[in-house]
């Protein structure tokens, strides 16, 4: 709670000052209310003076209770719209300085990223809020238990003790309610996916060709049905809960008031008396509920709230030096010794003792069959994770040693699987580099470099056009939707947000070309071939024909590199290379490539 309530005193500190001082005048105007009612009524009994003013009194304390709680709701709702800023502003910067890619990988911080996005917004300010009003509702009491001591010490002990119980099981649900929130959590993830994918436009095709739609809403349906069961198991321990519990304050409340007719009749209190009286323990027993609701929520939102703390404080996917070393130019190159990797200790092993170098300003290329572990070497490099065993060196540096922030300041690569963002053509090739988001210039010939500036000068709005139909495109004068991109176009925007890094040390690039027609592939590659010229370089690509002008190539198989030379050289060895590359070679002629025995 220390935490909340910092939050949004930080956030909003005179709304929140406001809602106090509004909660504690709200909380005091029903116990005046029944003292002035009170006085009331014993002097119209007794015939003394001073009704009026009385009676002016009590209405000037209904205008207060009717104007109140809308100022109040006001103040909740500011604060709230405040302090949920500030919470996502936290949670997001947070997740933000994750170096790694472990913590997106695994299913549980997941589950509980998803609890703690979904409450962020609400839970904060649910807290501070349930703050507020226990004080509130912590005022009223005791201006009501006040009174019904007075009235009667045993009936004020007998309303006070038929709380006890009710917290408990207040409480005790709202434990209940959070744990169940997070045993539902990959239900709910997965009746997500499946909802997403019927609904997700590159889905569509494949759903309504093959008629998966009735398999993925039965799935849907099923997860829930699953969490629904959860909630219901819930639900009616809450209803029988509840029912136990206004059935004991109705029993209290009858037992009261028949205590106090039996007194009246017997002329031992006053008609004001009786009045206090069930005004008090009728304020007692409201206040009492309030209380119990407000601790049980409270209670609820703050163990949700350990899951945004817990997600705010996660220690790094990565060990990051305190003090790690300046990330230099490259001017020797990158060694792997001894490279070791699997992506869980239950895994297998994905890289091997993989031992290579790549010289500065030289190029390499990676080829091997389908999982042989190329993608995984660049994330490697990249630095997305640290290798279990050996060690990747950057001018004879650990990468452990570095920074992996200013290390990727030196890194520029077109990953296998690119983004396409719902953003305009001129914002997907900027994010390449945030720092030239505004330079249209290098914008524009970053995408003549991919060879895309023409297609998008053609769109309705140039370089300004949404590239998406997810949103519509307010800001033009004649609103209209973004123009979706072909396979091809999307990746020479994704090679155009690459290329703007034009000045990093190692460009990386992982099939470039997958998405591409054979003559455009041909322009890709020839392009690229003059982009990393002098530069350091790793092409990975399964048309090796692209391939075949780099330095070096090395062949990975089953995590270990079992290959190593140019391409004449591993041609010539006849190894694995040299029947790959016949293979693709065989179809595009009539006949088929000698290789070596």
């Amino acid at each position: 709670m220390p935490a909340a309530l910092t939050m949004a005193w930080r956030a909003a500190p005179g709304p929140l000052i406001l809602l106090c001082l509004i909660t504690l005048v709200a909380s005091v105007i029903p116990v005046c209310s029944a003292w002035l009612l009170k006085t009331l009524l014993d002097r119209i009994v007794s015939g003394a003076p001073g009704l009026a003013l009385l009676g002016v009194g009590l209405c000037l304390l209904g205008l207060a209770l009717g104007v109140l709680p809308e100022a109040n709701n006001y103040l909740r709702a500011e604060l709230g719209r405040a302090t949920g800023v500030a919470a996502s502003d936290r949670l997001y910067s947070a997740l933000n300085r994750l170096p790694g890619l472990a913590r997106f990988e695994d299913p549980a911080f997941r589950d509980r990223l998803r609890i703690a996005s979904q409450s962020s917004a609400t839970t904060p300010p649910a807290v501070v809020q349930g703050a507020v009003a226990l004080v509130g509702n912590v005022v009223t009491i005791g201006g009501f238990l006040g009174t019904l001591v007075a009235v009667s010490p045993w009936m004020a002990l007998i309303v006070l003790a038929g709380a006890v119980p009710a917290l408990l099981a207040e409480l005790s649900l709202a434990r209940r309610m959070a744990l169940m929130l997070w045993r539902v959590g990959p239900t709910e993830r997965r009746e997500f996916f499946y909802a997403e994918l019927m609904a997700n436009l590159d889905a569509a095709k494949e759903v309504r060709l093959f008629g998966t739609g009735a398999f993925l809403r039965n799935r849907m349906l099923t997860e829930r049905r699953q969490a629904n069961a959860e909630r219901r198991r819930l639900d009616r321990r809450g209803l029988v809960v509840q029912a136990a519990l206004g059935l004991l304050n109705a029993v209290i409340n009858g037992a009261g008031i028949l205590w106090a007719v039996t007194n009246v009749r017997d002329g031992t209190t006053g008609v004001g008396d009786i009045a206090i009286f069930i005004a008090a323990v009728a304020g007692v027993q409201a206040g009492m509920t309030s209380l119990v609701n407000q601790l049980a929520s409270t209670h609820q939102h703050l163990l949700l709230f350990r899951h945004f703390q817990e997600v705010e404080s996660a220690p790094p996917d990565l060990v990051v030096r305190s003090r790690p070393t300046r990330v230099p130019m490259l001017r020797t190159g990158i060694e792997l010794r001894d490279v070791w990797f699997r992506y869980g200790p239950d895994s297998p092993w994905v890289l091997r003792g993989v031992n290579l170098s790549i010289p500065h300003g030289h190029s390499l290329g990676l080829v091997g069959r389908n999982g042989s572990g190329k993608s995984t070497l660049v994330k490697l490099l990249c630095r997305f994770y640290d290798p279990q065993r050996g060690s990747i060196r950057w001018n004879g540096v650990d990468l452990r040693d570095l920074n992996p922030a200013q290390l990727r300041e030196r890194v520029t690569a077109l990953f296998q699987d690119y983004m396409a963002y719902d953003l305009s053509a001129a914002e997907n090739i900027g994010l390449g580099d945030p720092a030239r988001l505004a330079n249209r210039r290098a914008i524009r010939q970053a995408a003549r470099n991919a060879g895309v500036d023409e297609a998008l000068d053609a769109l309705p709005r140039g370089f300004d056009t949404l590239l998406s139909r997810s949103f519509l495109d307010t800001e033009a004068e004649n609103p209209t939707e973004g123009v979706p991109l072909s396979g091809g176009q999307w990746q020479r925007v994704a090679l155009a947000r690459a290329v703007l890094r034009s000045d990093r040390d190692l460009l990386i690039m992982d099939e470039p070309s997958a998405s591409l027609d054979p003559e455009a592939e041909y322009d890709i590659h020839q392009r690229l071939k003059r982009h990393r010229s002098g530069r350091t370089s790793v092409l990975i690509s399964h048309r090796l024909g692209a391939l075949r002008d780099a330095d070096r190539i090395a062949v990975l198989d089953q995590g270990q590199i079992v290959e190593l030379g140019t391409h004449d050289h591993l041609i010539g060895q006849g190894g694995c290379y040299a029947h790959l590359f016949g293979i693709q070679s065989s179809g595009y002629g009539s006949g088929r490539i000698e290789v070596p025995t």
